[in-house]
């Protein structure tokens, strides 16, 4: 019997083959489709970085905030209370952005909602490259 795995850009083959019989069995990554890749890609990412000195120093990660995001999957309740008991806001608020580093797209798009619905002038630093801050006038 020989078993053998292929990895395409998001399926998976599993292929058993025996000396009577093939069988086939495709699997599809459907976490694409919903926004929840994993890790972030590089751009997500870099935003991140670039902006991580200026984030780090703005927001204001209290236990409202961070409980609303633990709400929304942004975090894990664990790193939710991790955050609670760190003291100081900027140590606090660069853990945050290395926890959502390591998290999908998806959480990045919820942090994004509730910072905007929050703190709405720090999400320009969420979806540009250069860290500019401008203001929408409305």
């Amino acid at each position: 019997m020989q078993i053998e795995i292929l990895q395409n850009e998001n399926n998976f083959e599993l292929m058993i083959v025996s000396l009577s019989h093939v069988l086939c069995i495709e699997f599809t990554d459907i976490s694409a489709e919903f926004g929840d890749v994993r890790p972030l890609d590089e751009a997500r990412r870099r935003t991140l970085n670039v902006n991580r000195v200026q984030l780090s120093d703005r927001i204001e990660a209290d236990i409202v905030f961070i409980t609303e995001l633990a709400n929304r999957g942004c975090i894990t309740w664990p790193q939710r209370e991790h955050l609670k008991h760190i003291g100081q806001p900027r140590e606090r608020n660069q853990k945050l952005l290395e926890f959502l580093n390591r998290r999908s797209v998806a959480d990045l798009k919820n942090f994004t909602k509730v910072l905007a619905k929050e703190q709405a002038f720090l999400v320009p630093l969420l979806i540009t490259d250069g860290g500019e801050i401008f203001c929408l006038i409305l």
